[in-house]
């Protein structure tokens, strides 16, 4: 530890200008004291034989067992974060890093920080986000759990490609590296263990180059339970992953419950039919018209919810919905909703009349329902349109402009030409 630290100090304290710093390695630390060491070694070590110009930084999160004076002692830099949790330390020591890349990676042993040029390359080459594969690099037995390992991760993961279509076939790994240009760009809200799944996403949504480079995972020294928790780390990356994917939770979803209700109603409304021996009535006209309505609730809900995320900064503006709001849509969406109940009202009214005429007693129910299921349908829906409509002009509402006050005026009136006045 001694010549890599003289080295290091020598690096900082020469008289000549220091360079510019290149890469900052970060490292959250709760209580590593029996790892920390070994870890900002090897990446001093690290850059210093790759003649990188770089600093390794530890994000200390409150250590009680003296982590921050053996981080000291290497010549590292020590960055005190007093909000408790794993993205909140590394957000503060990303905050502090000076380097134009920055490189994370947890200080418990179990990764490689000689692997560092393998993604300082990649970020040279003009990445955005370089991430870590551990199942190409090789993970040594006990390092993961046979539950992480074999269905977790790589679950996780293959819903992440789905969702993003990120290059990525670890999206969970701790080790990896990004231009801190790009990581401001990001503006990741996540509080917890899904930081690392945000930034992929987000990185993949704002069309960020991302790339992925073999690593390993060792057996970490700790000699203590990890501080992840299975299910519920799993539950916080399977729910931000969703929050961030309005298509498939709304969009996709609603579609083909449109498309059911709408095939199913229309193909019973002449009468019953039979499908592989099964008969269809107006029992499974009820369930069509019901998809329908739920149909509809999703991509109604998935407009809201795409709209307000683009007006929030969490997605980038979407051209097909700025068209589809350019105007207000109230007008339209009433006169859409005025047809829909129009033509409700119209089918309602055929089985009453019916209903009337035999003196308050229908001879063919299911028939009356053939014609009253999708007529309530039509209703339902358009009172939706109606509320809809309504929601999305108030969220399309801008600040209103403020009111030229008297010094304002007197401005305008000065700069005008005198053949104004």
């Amino acid at each position: 530890m001694g010549k890599i630290q003289a080295r290091q100090l020598e690096f900082f304290d020469s008289e000549e200008p220091a360079p510019a710093i290149e890469l900052s390695v970060v490292m959250p630390c709760l209580n590593e004291a029996k790892t920390v060491g070994h870890s900002v070694e090897e990446a001093l070590r690290t850059l210093l034989e790759h003649g990188i110009s770089g600093e390794v930084i530890v994000a200390d999160n409150g250590s009680t067992d003296g982590s921050p004076a053996i981080v000291e002692c290497l010549g590292a830099r020590v960055v005190h974060v007093q909000t408790r949790g794993y993205s909140n330390a590394l957000r503060g020591g990303i905050a502090e890093a000076r380097g134009r890349y920055v490189l994370i990676g947890d200080p418990d042993g179990s990764y490689d920080f000689t692997h560092i040029p393998r993604f300082l390359e990649r970020l040279r080459e003009g990445c955005d986000l370089v991430v870590g594969n551990r199942f190409k690099g090789g993970i040594a037995p006990g390092a993961m759990k046979p539950l992480h390992q074999y269905v977790g991760v790589p679950v996780m993961s293959a819903i992440a490609r789905i969702l993003f279509r990120s290059p990525c076939g670890d999206h969970h790994c701790g080790l990896r590296a990004f231009k801190k240009e790009s990581f401001v760009r990001l503006d990741l809200r996540a509080d917890g263990w899904e930081f690392n799944s945000e930034m992929i996403a987000r990185a993949s949504i704002l069309g960020m180059k991302i790339s992925e480079v073999p690593t390993t995972l060792a057996p970490d020294g700790r000699g203590r339970p990890p501080h992840l928790r299975t299910f519920s780390a799993g539950w916080q990356h399977l729910r931000m992953m969703l929050l961030y994917s309005p298509r498939f939770i709304f969009f996709y979803p609603g579609i083909l419950m449109m498309a059911f209700g709408i095939f199913t109603i229309s193909m019973l409304m002449s009468g019953p039919r039979f499908i592989a021996g099964i008969r269809l009535n107006t029992i499974s006209m009820l369930y069509a018209a019901a998809g329908l309505i739920i149909g509809c609730q999703c991509i109604m809900f998935g407009i809201l919810a795409k709209f307000y995320g683009i007006s929030q900064g969490i997605f980038p503006n979407n051209s097909r919905l700025s068209r589809l709001t350019r105007s207000s849509p109230l007008e339209p969406g009433l006169i859409v909703a005025a047809v829909l109940i129009f033509a409700g009202l119209l089918g309602a009214f055929v089985p009453l009349v019916s209903w009337t005429a035999q003196g308050f007693v229908l001879s063919a129910p299911f028939e009356a329902l053939r014609i009253l299921i999708p007529s309530v349908a039509c209703l339902i829906v358009g009172c939706q349109v109606i509320l809809f409509s309504f929601f999305l002009s108030i969220l399309r509402m801008r600040n209103k402009p403020e009111i030229a006050g008297p010094k304002h005026i007197e401005g305008v009136i000065k700069d005008l030409p005198g053949r104004a006045l």
